[in-house]
């Protein structure tokens, strides 16, 4: 896992900052095996099987999309939909390279799932209705169609995705009424670029340290679609679910920056807090035990913690 640098937030909370993207690129995709040679012996294949950073494969998947190697993308994102099956972003880019290679029945599945994941991800709906299209199921891209449709009639042009509602069902009508098949997926060289990929992240904690958490979900969505499932950006996306007493889901992103991260020190501190609010105070020691165990001489994250834990107490 790449390195983290940390600094301090107006309101004394931590930004866990990405390392450069251009860091994220550079960095080997690692291969660990701890195989020994020859013959006999050795250790189990549990433990000799390689082992994918997600981050990292997800950013290669990325390169190798935005430079139209589509196999390599495709072998990148599924190891990353291996390793967190229910990330959204994963799972639309794999379809997207199927996609652009031109399998449209091996793109249907990855798709239906970022849909499935996220059902507010516009950019999946749009393309999953033009695989169905490509397939002639034409029943299931219309409903996709009017669900996009029903969408947009509740906007009533005063929703932040109204622009982008309106492209896709531009871009869906034309593909079901025989205009031919569209462009498909996101920019990836926007993506790819190092700088505007760490500009979504920055501004995104920015905006969550003026408090403005809906902006900075949109902001988090988008270097999500960048840098795929990256424990930082999830702990983020937990936060600003938590701060909006959306407490499921920032559970779900804290689960999941734990499942790629299990020694997150923000993750683990984040979740902890979000125990102590909803009562959870046992559950919340075993996360500042485990913090304790990672910063052996202390730290302000178990100082933090352990304080929410005091005041919950008293």
């Amino acid at each position: 896992m790449t390195t983290l640098k940390i600094f301090e937030t107006r309101n004394h909370k931590r930004a866990f900052a990405l390392v450069l993207a251009s860091t994220l690129i550079a960095a080997p995709i690692t291969y660990v095996s701890a195989a020994g040679g020859g013959g006999g012996g050795g250790s189990s294949p549990s433990t000799n099987a390689p082992r994918y950073d997600p981050a990292e494969e997800y950013r290669a998947g990325v390169i190798a999309l935005d430079a139209g190697d589509h196999d390599a993308a495709i072998d990148h994102f599924k190891r990353v939909t291996r390793a967190a099956r229910r990330n959204p972003d994963a799972q639309y880019l794999l379809g997207v390279s199927y996609m652009r290679a031109g399998n449209f029945n091996r793109a249907r599945r990855p798709l239906e799932a970022a849909v499935r994941y996220a059902p507010d991800m516009i950019a999946a709906q749009r393309d999953l209705a033009l695989a169905y299209v490509e397939l002639e199921r034409m029943d299931d891209a219309q409903e996709i169609l009017g669900e996009l449709n029903t969408r947009s009639e509740a906007c009533a042009q005063r929703c932040a995705e109204t622009a982008d509602l309106a492209d896709a069902i531009r871009v869906v009508e034309g593909a079901v009424t025989g205009g031919g098949q569209a462009y498909v997926g996101p920019d990836i060289s926007q993506l790819a670029n190092a700088e505007a990929a760490d500009a979504l992240y920055y501004q995104a904690v920015g905006l969550i340290n003026e408090g403005q958490y809906e902006a900075a979900l949109d902001q988090l969505d988008d270097a999500a679609l960048a840098f795929g499932p990256h424990p930082d950006i999830l702990t983020y996306q937990g936060f600003a679910n938590r701060k909006l007493a959306r407490f499921d889901r920032a559970e779900a992103y804290y689960n999941g920056a734990l499942a790629i991260a299990p020694e997150h020190i923000g993750a683990l501190e984040y979740y902890g807090e979000l125990k102590v609010e909803r009562g959870d105070l046992e559950g919340a020691r075993d996360h500042l035990a485990k913090i304790e165990v990672l910063c052996s001489f202390g730290c302000y994250e178990a100082e933090e913690l352990r304080e929410w834990i005091d005041n919950a107490d008293t």
